[in-house]
């Protein structure tokens, strides 16, 4: 496939951009700065300067392509304004311009922390959703509208706390999450099976429209995913803000509709495998 990734220098989308190359697929990915994006052109990764808000630049960038992978986001520091403007607007235009250019399948990556605070249970693809911080605000209002979006085929990853592979992730999040309870636990996922769900999606012919969670098998405490990187536990000064993050991703409709299954079920395999 020729496909097309957004927020290609990101976490998330740096790493899912070389894997979907390795697997031998043509990949172009939308910049904004492509010397902040150099390392990708060892990848034979094709760059094309453009962004979310600039409409007119999004027609070239669609143009050919078979698919559209878009993980670009405006996440922490953003004021509601911003994230909605990158989140929501930027990815209607995305998305318009993938339907006018007759774009194949268009895969959005979105959050779990749509589900809003549910008190640590496993939520599912049809539950309600309820977030109140600007970002997953943004992400749903997004999701809302690719949904209802006929005429292009849309597909929708809810992401836990992705990890591994090189990303300091954990040790960047915990000072956010010093205040946190020891024994809360937290959905992860590895950079790996994130590029495996892709994966899936744009290979099988599953309905679209759909929506699934991307989520290891167990959710460690917090305390366990501290000492992974040698920190101390969190010190639980501060649950009443820990409830913003306290929603479990069930994850069985993509096992069952599309085989997933995470190379790194738990935390401890990613450790032991030094991935």
């Amino acid at each position: 496939m020729k496909i097309l990734v957004t927020g290609a220098t990101g976490k998330v989308g740096s790493r899912l951009t070389r894997r979907l190359a390795e697997r031998g697929h043509q990949v172009r990915a939308l910049v904004r700065d492509p010397k902040r994006a150099a390392a990708l052109n060892e990848a034979r990764v094709e760059l094309v300067q453009g962004d979310l808000l600039d409409v007119a630049s999004l027609a070239a960038t669609v143009r050919g392509v078979d698919a559209v992978v878009h993980c670009a986001a405006f996440f922490r520091g953003a004021t509601p304004e911003q994230a909605h403007a990158v989140n929501d607007l930027g990815t209607q235009h995305l998305a318009s311009a993938a339907r006018a250019a007759s774009v194949k399948r268009f895969i959005f990556t979105s959050t779990g922390l749509v589900y809003g605070s549910n008190g640590g249970r496993l939520a599912r693809e049809d539950d309600p959703c309820a977030p109140t911080a600007a970002y997953p605000v943004s992400k749903l209002a997004a999701e809302r509208f690719l949904l209802a979006l006929e005429g292009l085929d849309v597909r929708v990853l809810r992401l836990p706390f992705v990890y591994g592979d090189g990303d300091p992730h954990i040790e960047e999040v915990i000072p956010v999450m010093r205040s946190f309870p020891p024994a809360q636990r937290l959905s992860i996922g590895h950079h790996a099976d994130v590029a495996q769900a892709v994966a899936r999606l744009l290979d099988a012919p599953s309905p679209a429209h759909r929506i699934y969670n991307v989520v290891d098998d167990e959710a460690p405490e917090l305390a366990t995913l501290f000492a992974s990187v040698g920190a101390p536990p969190p010190d639980g000064s501060n649950a009443e803000f820990a409830r913003n993050f306290d929603t479990l991703l069930d994850g069985r409709r993509i096992r069952e509709d599309l085989g997933f299954k995470p190379m790194f079920p738990r935390l401890a395999d990613a450790l032991a495998a030094g991935a």
